[in-house]
């Protein structure tokens, strides 16, 4: 694998630093989390959904103040054909199609995030979406900051639940105690500046809530953790060139919850721990 030069580089469109071969933390989330073969598959299949563009749109628009890459369909919703082929032509130009209504949640979402005090701090005056690049030991690696100031990286998510004490879960299940760790690391192997990283999350729905969280160092320990472990299976499947999906036959047990309610169900007594 080759990728580009290490350093930063301010103007890369999206689309060419997805291209670079250069492994970014959604790459290594998936080699850590799930198996080489989803990681070879999702190279050449990028994934593209409703919340996705809408997404994409919400950092437009909050990052960068941007609204031209956003491209306005008047209907009530996808399902007309008329609505279908503009949403297919936006997308094919790269831009991100949403009904009116959409943007106006996207709009709702912007206010809400710059009328927050920290979230606004953390989105005023940053280089927004630089593309860095280093290497680890002859393995080429990338990432690509939402906002990057002085001291802080920050992460801007949109969701359904913003909020703070359900983030650990949300942070676990979706692998962000990874990317955080990596994008601490890329930026000091890039700068040798030390950051905090800062996720900002805005509610998709009113009251467009807004929360700043950020992952304590014992969640960053088991990112980098996992993140050693996604390199080394990386490294492993380049050098065979067999890059494997799930086991052929692996024996699983039901889970631990299960077994405690089947255990109150047929009158197991359970020994309790003083």
């Amino acid at each position: 694998m080759s990728g580009r030069t290490p350093g930063i580089y301010p103007g890369i469109p999206s689309a060419e630093y997805h291209r670079d071969p250069a492994l970014g933390s959604t790459s290594l989330k998936t080699l850590a989390l799930k198996t080489p073969a989803h990681y070879q598959h999702d190279k050449t299949h990028p994934k593209f959904s409703d919340a996705f563009t809408l997404g994409t749109a919400a950092h437009s628009l909050i990052l960068e103040g941007d609204s031209s890459n956003i491209v306005i369909v008047d209907a009530d919703n996808w399902m007309t054909k008329a609505a279908k082929e503009a949403k297919a032509e936006a997308l094919g130009a790269g831009k991100q199609p949403l009904l009116a209504h959409e943007m106006r949640g996207v709009e709702a979402m912007r206010d809400a995030v710059m009328a927050h005090p920290v979230a606004r701090e953390a989105f005023t005056l940053h280089a927004a979406e630089h593309s860095v690049f280093w290497d680890e030991d002859g393995l080429p690696l990338k990432c690509r900051p939402d906002a990057w100031k002085p001291g802080v990286i920050a992460d801007l998510k949109t969701t359904v639940d913003a909020n703070p004490y359900e983030f650990g879960k949300t942070a676990y299940n979706y692998g962000y105690f990874m990317s955080a760790a990596h994008y601490i690391d890329g930026i000091k192997a890039a700068t040798g500046e030390d950051v905090k990283f800062i996720f900002v999350n805005v509610e998709k729905t009113a009251p467009y809530l807004v929360s700043v969280v950020e992952l304590d160092d014992l969640s960053l320990d088991y990112g980098r953790q996992m993140l050693e472990r996604a390199k080394r299976i990386y490294r492993e499947c380049d050098a065979s060139g067999i890059w494997p999906g799930y086991p052929a036959v692996e024996p699983v047990g039901l889970p631990l919850y299960a077994s405690y309610q089947m255990d109150d169900l047929l009158g197991v007594p359970r020994e309790i721990e003083v």
